[in-house]
């Protein structure tokens, strides 16, 4: 059963922050001497065990590399590596101010939403990396990276993570994400879902959330 708390679950990447900075596959590519394509595959072919916790940075470069039939020696694990594990962390690192500005007067005292949080799939190296660069995160009231819990969106685990962290009923959270599949997945542990296309239509949406939530008093 719902209690009186309305918790906003934000996710990260096309909904805050925005997404991978064009031309840095490219770039990233180019560093390990690859055609494009082929780099981009082994780069979201090899991710999931990345982005959930269970490889380290240098694991999984090394996975990248080897699947391009890369010779990872000593060399390449100390210079390439290293080079590739930083231009990845850059190429996710800009976020939409409107929206982060948006995100925080989510908490202003007159507004019905109680708590405000945070589901990303991102690599525990990543997420320290943001934690570091963006301040605003460390006042939301939960902040759930899937490298750091050990699960990633969509699977059950991570929003169920959400949910024993913060004390709460799955029917008190509104997740909002731009990807349909992430929403479904929320929704099927019984959270509220949104799939995220603008910060305009997401307020109107919030707006008409809120007061559905809200006691009848007689």
């Amino acid at each position: 059963m719902p209690t009186d708390r309305h918790i906003v679950l934000f996710d990260l990447f096309g909904v805050i922050a925005r997404h991978q900075r064009p031309g840095a596959l490219a770039k990233m590519a180019a560093r390990c001497h690859a055609p494009t394509d082929a780099f981009t595959t082994a780069y979201w072919a090899c991710r999931p065990p990345y982005d959930a916790g269970r490889q380290s940075a240098p694991e999984y470069w090394t996975a990248v590399l080897r699947s391009l039939s890369v010779d990872v020696g000593l060399d390449v694990e100390a210079d390439t590596i290293e080079e590739l594990r930083l231009a990845d962390i850059d190429s996710w690192s800009r976020v939409d101010n409107r929206m982060v500005a948006y995100v925080q007067s989510l908490r202003q005292p007159l507004r019905a939403v109680t708590e405000v949080a945070l589901l990303s799939n991102i690599p525990s190296d990543h997420a320290d990396a943001f934690l570091a660069a963006q301040p605003w995160l460390h006042t939301l009231d939960h902040v759930a990276f899937s490298g750091k819990i050990k699960a990633a969106k969509p699977a059950p685990a991570a929003f169920l993570h959400c949910v024993i962290a913060m004390r709460a009923a799955p029917a008190d959270f509104l997740f909002v994400d731009d990807r349909e599949e992430n929403v479904r997945a929320a929704q099927a542990v019984g959270m509220n879902g949104h799939v995220f296309t603008g910060r305009d239509e997401l307020a109107a949406f919030i707006d008409t959330w809120l007061p559905a939530r809200r006691p009848t008093w007689k």
